[in-house]
């Protein structure tokens, strides 16, 4: 009996050992915080998150007309707007993308590059910082000025992103963003433009997330209002599938945050859903140790 006790000590003692050698060495090594959200996009803006170096992202959107349009237009079901996209990370680091909506016949191109990254560990560091800057060119025709410059028809954004992974549940993310207009409507209407976004991830299962996005207009044209979104967002295998409800139809910075009319006490919201689906192009070769 003494001896099976004194083993039983000893090993006691073993795990309080390992223990603190397993604490020591997580204290030692850094871990990059991943997942904080579940895409590139939080809903209608970008989110923290880069596709990796080699990977492709096909994104669709589709957003219908404003549910007060009533039975006539099947609450908003007659009417679409629709955004195709493509993502591709150039360095885990860098990625790059391009898009086209049928609202306003809009082209957009953007980059986006990770400045820090949330870890734990040695190096800790409680948020992840991005620089997210794009243009945008409308195409749709002017009856009133078909001579219109092309340089007149440029829309810039610069945007920060900073995002915290509080848990494995709830992430949260902040968006100080300036966009430039090379023309504006009125002479009256400011050229720069300044808003900030705030935005959330909260997890219901292990496949389904709910997420919000919200941008106030610190200046602002006249007649346009804050954009507030909300999604379900639900993981299958390859794909993610949002559906969303906004008060706004545009998909692109310029549209989101500077031109959204609708608003939540109206009933101007728009039903609609994002489909983002990855493929790896240049597979990453094999360490050899």
């Amino acid at each position: 009996m003494l001896a099976v006790t004194h083993a039983a000590a000893q090993e006691i003692d073993l795990f309080k050992m390992q223990d603190a050698q397993d604490k020591k060495e997580a204290k030692e090594k850094t871990d990059l915080v991943t997942a904080t959200f579940k895409t590139t996009r939080l809903i209608n803006g970008q989110s923290i998150e880069n596709v990796g170096r080699g990977i492709l992202d096909v994104k669709i959107s589709h957003r219908f007309g404003p549910l007060n349009s009533g039975a006539y237009n099947l609450f908003g079901l007659d009417n679409a707007s629709t955004r195709l996209g493509v993502d591709y990370g150039i360095t885990d680091r860098l990625m790059v993308g391009v898009g086209r909506s049928s609202n306003e016949k809009l082209f957009d191109g953007f980059l986006k590059y990770r400045i820090l990254r949330q870890s734990t560990g040695k190096k800790y560091m409680p948020i992840s910082v991005s620089y997210s800057g794009s243009v945008n060119l409308n195409t749709l025709q002017d009856p009133t000025n078909p001579n219109k410059w092309y340089s007149d028809r440029l829309t810039f954004s610069h945007q920060l992103l900073i995002a915290s992974k509080l848990n494995d549940y709830t992430s949260i993310q902040f968006m100080p963003t300036l966009i430039h207009y090379n023309s504006v409507p009125l002479v009256t209407d400011p050229n720069d433009l300044y808003a900030v976004g705030v935005g959330m991830r909260q997890r219901i299962s292990k496949r389904v997330n709910i997420t919000a996005e919200y941008y106030y207009q610190i200046n602002q044209f006249q007649g346009t209002s804050n954009a507030l979104s909300f999604g379900v967002d639900v993981e299958t295998g390859g794909h993610v599938f949002q559906f969303v409800f906004s008060n706004s139809l545009g998909m692109t910075d310029r549209s989101l945050i500077t031109q959204t009319t609708g608003t939540w006490n109206n009933g101007d919201i728009h039903f609609g859903f994002n489909i983002a689906r990855v493929f790896t192009i240049v597979k990453k070769k094999d360490i050899k140790l």
